[in-house]
């Protein structure tokens, strides 16, 4: 559907609201949010596309998913390798599910990789790698003594930089009880102004998908000051956590 609309668009670039008003017209009452959905698995160019079960996995960009490029803000055309380059999902040198055009060996990927291995101060190089640690880790957190596991939508869109109206949520899970686990995350000292940050995306949670589960917000930082934790202390249902890396090279001995 999304394909023949925009084939059938008078438009090169066609933006969602088109598309879907095409499908609308010709197909009748279709989840907004499945098309928007769909968009987005479909655009080898779109970054959040690894989040939905399609794209889970490394490969070239020539699938039947893979046949829509982004142009701009909510504007896609046709993708055409030879104009636009070979797209790929593929592993970065940091392990993590990535989009990218095709690259060579030395590329900036590999430079990232090689200062952070070097630096002194051992920290997660990007919020993404923090991020990424606690996802492939939650089954040994607990929160309030619960298990918790990424939060799945009805179009299988996982909860790692959940798309909400007031910004992405950095990780959205549920507890064995099914309420509601909003991550934000913070490199290194968690700033008071975070409280404002977590407490919209609660609250859109609990507008929007909740229903009658609680939403709690867990803020995770390097450093937790004395500012961020009198402005927690007088919020319902947020939590504060700090993170440790350590780090050790031992001698090995060749006899």
């Amino acid at each position: 559907m999304i394909k023949e609309a925009v084939e059938n668009s008078p438009n090169v670039k066609v933006s969602y609201q088109e598309i879907k008003d095409y499908i609308f017209r010709t197909y009748g009452d279709i989840n907004e949010g499945t098309i928007n959905a769909q968009i987005i698995v479909c655009t080898v160019n779109q970054p959040s596309r690894i989040h939905y079960p399609e794209n889970k996995k490394p490969r070239i960009s020539k699938t039947k998913y893979d046949f829509l490029y982004t142009v701009g803000r909510g504007q896609v055309v046709i993708y055409n390798p030879e104009e636009h380059g070979v797209w790929e999902i593929t592993h970065s040198n940091f392990g993590k599910l990535v989009v990218r055009q095709q690259l060579d060996e030395g590329s900036i990927d590999s430079q990232i990789e090689m200062h952070t291995e070097t630096t002194e101060d051992f920290l997660f190089p990007f919020e993404a790698q923090l991020r990424d640690f606690i996802v492939q880790n939650l089954s040994s957190i607990n929160i309030n003594c619960m298990m918790l596991k990424l939060f799945v939508d009805e179009n299988l869109r996982d909860g790692v930089e959940y798309p909400t109206e007031v910004g992405p949520i950095d990780i959205l899970c549920v507890d064995q009880n099914g309420d509601f686990i909003v991550f934000e995350l913070k490199l290194g000292k968690g700033p008071d102004r975070a409280i404002g940050q977590i407490a919209r995306y609660m609250g859109w949670v609990k507008k929007n998908i909740a229903a009658d589960k609680e939403v709690k917000g867990i803020i995770v930082a390097k450093e937790v000051d004395n500012k961020l934790k009198y402005a927690a202390s007088v919020v319902p249902g947020i939590s504060l956590y700090e993170y440790q890396i350590k780090f050790l090279i031992q001698h090995i001995d060749l006899e």
